[in-house]
């Protein structure tokens, strides 16, 4: 990363609200069932209640969750994007990891935003940030590929001097193969279960079949 220059977790965050503010509280996004408020509202629980967030990944606390979510919610359209904007609180430990923590977060949630309404164009990224995403996403990817019964190759399209790839083996020697070719944030969205992608998924059928069968995120 250049020196002085926002991490790319602080500028999707940027972006992010950005987005939201001109799309508005009520429009679609890919998170089934939530608008732009729905998820502005989420992303403030996140930040500000640390004691709560756990319900993301943790059943018996995503009744509280959901509570504190919909509190959010009712708060001005302008708090809310405010609220993420400043990012935070100094007792939140997202706000010292946020390079790491954030950088799926907000970039995920960006695209949700601008993909919600089915018309939406591929954002253009320097290399340094491709190489940043692709490996978060073969990260990512790797906790639930091996579930799959198919050996399976990760790359993106070729580039001029270069073509970026993680090999995955999973399964026995003979397990089908299956590649997926897809760009870094294209291939990040997929891991974390989005369809509204631009990707290519090819090999043997059964190969398919095993990793379609597989859930998606982490």
């Amino acid at each position: 990363m250049s020196p002085g220059r926002p991490t790319l977790a602080q500028r999707e965050r940027r972006a992010l609200v950005e987005s939201m503010r001109a799309s508005g509280p009520d429009a679609p996004t890919l998170c089934e069932g939530w608008t732009t408020r729905d998820l502005a509202a989420h992303l403030v629980v996140r930040e500000f209640r640390p004691d709560a967030a756990a319900g993301v990944v943790v059943p018996a606390l995503a009744d509280r969750l959901e509570q504190l979510r919909l509190r959010e919610a009712e708060r001005s359209w302008d708090d809310l994007l405010d609220a993420i904007a400043g990012g935070a609180p100094w007792y939140s430990p997202l706000r010292y990891a946020d390079r790491v923590a954030n950088l799926a977060e907000y970039l995920v949630h960006h695209e949700d935003v601008r993909r919600g309404s089915g018309e939406w164009t591929r954002r253009e990224f320097d290399v340094e940030d491709l190489e940043r995403i692709w490996s978060l996403a073969t990260t990512v990817a790797k906790t639930f590929l091996r579930k799959v019964n198919a050996r399976v190759d990760l790359r993106t399209p070729p580039q001029p001097g270069s073509t970026r790839m993680a090999s995955v083996s999973t399964g026995a020697a003979l397990a089908p193969l299956v590649s997926i070719t897809a760009d870094p944030v294209e291939f990040l969205l997929w891991t974390f279960g989005r369809d509204e992608v631009e990707m290519d998924i090819s090999g043997a059928q059964r190969g398919i079949d095993a990793l379609e069968a597989v859930p998606r995120g982490i």
